[in-house]
């Protein structure tokens, strides 16, 4: 046999050979290499979406919780100053009894006062009326004279 025909035949085998690798296998194992490029792509995209996403709902988790502490500082203000309001309220409503109580008592008081002036007036007036019939020696008619001991018990 002669070196240039085998050598020839071997070109020519190895090029059918290649011929279909090429046809029958390179185009699936691409297919199949570019579906598992495309996935893992897709993937690395969805793991950079989730960790953008997640670093936005820390960033808008940070955000209210800055708010609620802003919120809830602000409602505990109002709750410390309606309570100095409230005592407020209570101190003024007590000072304002206790001077109606007090204004109560010195009208009551007043009215003792006159009560017993009147009752004194009443004595004195009796007093003088019996010391009057002990130096005449005779009664002393009240009714006649009403004047005289009105006049007399308006100067006591």
């Amino acid at each position: 046999m002669n070196i240039t025909l085998t050598l020839i035949a071997q070109v020519l085998a190895f090029s059918i050979m290649i011929w279909l690798v090429n046809k029958y296998m390179w185009g699936p194992i691409n297919e199949v290499l570019d579906k598992r490029r495309q996935k893992v792509a897709e993937g690395l995209a969805a793991a950079e979406k989730g960790q953008q996403e997640q670093e936005a709902a820390r960033q808008k988790m940070a955000d209210e919780l800055k708010q609620a502490k802003v919120e809830a500082a602000e409602i505990i203000s109002q709750a410390q100053k309606r309570a100095g309001e409230i005592v407020d309220e209570a101190k003024n409503a007590a000072v304002e009894e206790a001077n109606r109580v007090k204004a109560a008592a010195q009208a009551e008081l007043e009215q003792e006062v006159s009560r017993a002036r009147e009752g004194l007036r009443q004595q004195v007036s009796s007093l003088a009326l019996a010391g009057a019939e002990k130096i005449l020696g005779k009664e002393i008619n009240a009714k006649a004279h009403a004047k005289a001991l009105d006049e007399l018990t308006a100067q006591i």
